[in-house]
């Protein structure tokens, strides 16, 4: 059941991501710049695109990858090889041997890569709040009111 929904946020977050560049670059060239839409947008881009690299890390945990092929029986110092250790946060596949020395085959990028695309996302959303909030209302008396 969470291998479809996995499936289903990660194009789901590769299409936000792709609207979201696309968006940016329509308000980059189309001036006025709003710079609290532009903030909004590229929160959007960056939260999806957390999701997405998240998701693709996730199935190359759940789905093996290369691993646990990769495992060696022995490993350099000549210890035997104890098992096999996944995590799914942090995203991990690992050797385990028996001195408690492990090989990582999901490398520390894939969660930096989330942790940096997601805070930037947090920080964006802060930011376009805080500009929104700042920006000039229109006066509410020139409102036209049909009768």
């Amino acid at each position: 059941m969470l291998v479809p929904l996995m499936g289903a946020l990660l194009l789901l977050g590769v299409a936000a991501a792709g609207a979201g560049i696309v968006i940016t670059v329509l308000l980059l060239k189309n001036p006025p710049l709003a710079l609290a839409k532009l903030c909004a947008v590229l929160a959007l881009t960056f939260s999806s695109s957390a999701v997405a690299v998240y998701c693709y890390g996730w199935y190359s945990v759940t789905l093996g990858g290369p691993f646990p092929e990769l495992c060696e029986d022995r490993n350099a110092s000549g210890a035997e090889w104890a098992g096999t250790h996944q995590e799914y946060w942090p995203l991990r596949n690992a050797c385990s041997y028996s001195d408690g020395s492990t090989v990582e085959h999901v490398g520390m990028s894939i969660n930096v890569l989330v942790c940096v695309l997601a805070s930037l996302a947090v920080v964006l959303t802060g930011a376009a709040a805080f500009l929104r909030r700042r920006a000039p209302q229109p006066p509410e008396g020139n409102a036209v009111h049909l009768v």
